[in-house]
């Protein structure tokens, strides 16, 4: 009996481990709705405190496809997915969008652009493009990847594909892990002495200040590559 109970304590974790492993790196990764323009386009060539007005004169969130990340990532920033959207935001949420740049915190030169469109909110940074929110082509949640390639096989890279829902609650905007789970990031505006900060709680446990800037710093316009990137039966050096 004693033995039983022990290889069951042993093999259900390591299943359920392994089951996680397999959903988070081989599970079918989402189709690609982004609209081709706008992976194509350069977005490192826009003002970006140069903010359209949300008077509902133009798209609504809803009627414009999906962003999300490209395989792991982008291969340079691309253009905004809300660009012609001009929905008022809805009660409770605060105007965060723009480019922004970690000045002070555990991210210091982290740039990310936050879109904003009725209730529609895309954060690209890094290479990854996260996107919450009614759209014409897919779920609300973000459904794409970290981003952070831990392996490839071959020539295919292999990054934690991740989901989460983007919820407004009374002027912090918290990160949902798959949409329904534990807040693992949060972002609200800060009001002081030296002007108007964006501040980035992480999933890392670091609390990150942004200021606002206007153009894609230079080093920016092509994503770092990220992760431990082991190889795997790769063709050629590594």
């Amino acid at each position: 009996m004693i033995k039983k109970l022990t290889i069951a304590l042993v093999v259900v974790p390591l299943c359920l481990a392994l089951f996680l492993f397999w959903l988070g790196y081989f599970s079918s990764r989402p189709p690609l709705t982004i609209d081709p323009a706008t992976l194509v386009g350069d977005g490192s060539t826009l003002n970006y405190c140069d903010l359209p007005e949300l008077d509902g004169s133009g798209k609504k969130a809803a009627e414009i496809p999906k962003g999300n990340t490209p395989g792991c990532a982008y291969s340079h920033f691309p253009l905004p997915i809300l660009a012609e959207c001009t929905e008022p935001l809805p009660e409770g949420a605060d105007d965060i969008r723009g480019l922004w740049l970690g000045v002070e915190g555990g991210h210091v030169g982290h740039v990310e652009r936050v879109e904003q469109c009725g209730s529609r909110v895309v954060v690209t940074s890094s290479g990854v493009i996260h996107d919450y929110g009614p759209n014409s082509t897919a779920g609300l949640n973000t459904d794409d990847t970290e981003g952070s390639v831990l392996f490839s096989v071959g020539d295919k890279e292999y990054c934690m594909r991740t989901s989460a829902s983007m919820i407004w609650n009374t002027g912090v905007l918290d990160f949902h892990a798959f949409g329904w789970g534990p807040v693992v990031v949060k972002r609200y505006l800060q009001h002081g002495p030296e002007g108007e900060q964006l501040v980035w709680e992480y999933a890392d446990g670091s609390t990150t200040h942004m200021d606002r800037i206007c153009t894609l710093p230079e080093g920016q316009k092509v994503p770092s590559p990220r992760g431990k990137r082991y190889a795997f039966f790769n063709s050629g050096e590594s």
